[in-house]
């Protein structure tokens, strides 16, 4: 199965991929990991998409979305995870990435951003802080293994 992790930068969706990732057995793969599969962009999107349309029951991929324009690589029957966070703790955790300093035009992108992802479809929406992680992961779990 292919699991979607969709969402703006800073809202934990790499957090929650690397659990799922143990919790599933999945191989994870994050924003533009397809070049690993060509030396051409527009054919490691192509042996990529097929990785994903070909997984199997029992076998499954993570694939970890912060840009809009990767959501066309995903097969139809994924599970979307939405993943979003208020605005003020993605500008702190971008902050922190970036050795406590946010500058003006970084900050002025993310809030140009925000909610770029909210109207996706999704099966799943988590947003960063306000639950547990581990009781979120197993809930997905169960979820998954009943598909």
């Amino acid at each position: 199965m292919v699991i979607g992790i969709i969402g703006e930068s800073c809202t934990g969706k790499s957090t929650l991929a690397d659990k799922l990732k143990c919790l599933l057995h999945a191989e994870v793969y994050t924003g533009k990991d397809y070049l690993r599969f060509a030396k051409d962009e527009a054919n490691a999107k192509k042996l990529f998409q097929k990785k994903l349309d070909e997984a199997v029951s029992g076998q499954h991929i993570i694939y970890v979305i912060s840009e809009k324009e990767h959501l066309t690589l995903l097969p139809e029957k994924t599970f979307r995870i939405l993943v979003t966070a208020d605005l003020n703790i993605i500008k702190e955790r971008f902050a922190l990435r970036m050795r406590g300093n946010l500058p003006a035009p970084v900050a002025d992108m993310l809030e140009r951003k925000h909610g770029c992802f909210d109207n996706e479809a999704h099966n799943i929406h988590i947003v960063s802080g306000q639950s547990d992680l581990d009781e979120t992961c197993a809930s997905i779990q169960n979820v998954i293994n009943t598909m």
